[in-house]
């Protein structure tokens, strides 16, 4: 695979991290790009100790614009997951995907932001309105309710 990405007509800066997140792999993190396209990325999080998502295998799909990196990756959660800042369709609220994007940020970089999102939702930031306010009004229930669809869509058991 290496050889392969080595051999790419990707930029110079994609192959490097690329290599870097194969080589040297965030803590619970794993991400490797499809053989058939290179700018798409199938990854892994695992749920955060001392998280409702603790226990869970959340994968998520990651894909490089062409723009990328002027451009943010755009990066979605393909595991159903309940999170204030992660809608049904898995899209993720979280300021460096948007207006926060800089050129000097990584895939790595976006990955360990995602990870840190689950240990610390922000109701007030939601993507989600409804889990926001369950979030906002009951967070024991809206906890046990993301353990809960943690054990049922993120565990393989």
């Amino acid at each position: 695979m290496a050889g392969a990405i080595a051999n790419s007509n990707l930029p110079r800066r994609i192959i490097k991290e690329t290599q870097r997140l194969l080589t040297e792999p965030a803590e619970g993190i794993s991400a490797s790009p499809a053989e058939d396209n290179l700018r798409y990325f199938s990854v892994m999080i695992l749920g955060p100790a001392q998280s409702p998502y603790e226990g869970g295998a959340f994968r998520l799909e990651l894909f490089l614009p062409e723009e990328y990196p002027m451009a943010a990756p755009k990066v979605r959660f393909l595991t159903k997951i309940y999170h204030p800042n992660i809608d049904k369709l898995g899209r993720i609220c979280l300021d460096i995907l948007k207006d926060k994007w800089s050129p000097a940020l990584q895939i790595r970089t976006v990955l360990l932001s995602i990870q840190a999102l689950l240990s610390a939702p922000n109701p007030e930031d939601p993507l989600d309105e409804n889990i926001a306010k369950h979030w906002k009004t009951d967070q024991g229930g809206a906890i046990a309710t993301a353990r809960e669809w943690t054990q049922l869509y993120a565990t393989s058991n």
